[in-house]
């Protein structure tokens, strides 16, 4: 794809993380889709734009309130002009942790207007113990991306 399409979808993780860094559960809604589905990594799943936003505008007053948001992208693959699926690493703290202990999956669309929008996104707390435990055990298990020397999968 081209670097225009990569520079819009990373302008788009720019207004996430601006939008969380202000508490603006609004304007960290208007990021996602009319019809978006976010996964938390407890197993919440909110359903559609406003239920995000609402969602978030009662975490950012109470749960999360003064949270900044952390990520890195480690991935970002087009599967068409208007398609994207962007693979990370992310977490949110009061200060910036040691490690960013989340796996994250988000699909992106470009909608109608041009902007790229989250469609769908999913949050797996990573458990590096049991990682390290299964590739251990069974060192078939481990992905080519994790294996050592491998920077996609540090962090």
């Amino acid at each position: 794809m081209t670097q225009p399409a990569e520079k819009a979808v990373r302008e788009l993780f720019a207004d996430l993380r601006d939008a969380w860094d202000r508490g603006d559960g609004d304007a960290y809604g208007a990021c996602f889709t009319e019809d978006a589905t976010y996964t938390t990594f407890v197993g919440t799943v909110y359903r559609g734009r406003a239920d995000i936003a609402a969602g978030h505008r009662a975490l950012f007053g109470a749960f999360l309130k003064g949270t900044r948001m952390y990520e890195r992208i480690d991935e970002i693959r087009f599967l068409g002009p208007g398609v994207a699926v962007v693979v990370g690493r992310g977490e949110v703290a009061k200060k910036r942790p040691r490690e960013l202990g989340k796996a994250q999956t988000y699909t992106l669309v470009r909608e109608a207007d041009g902007r790229w929008r989250v469609a769908a996104f999913h949050n797996t707390k990573r458990r590096s113990l049991m990682e390290a435990v299964s590739f251990t055990l069974l060192p078939a298990s481990r992905p080519r991306s994790a294996a050592p020397g491998a920077s996609a999968a540090r962090a």
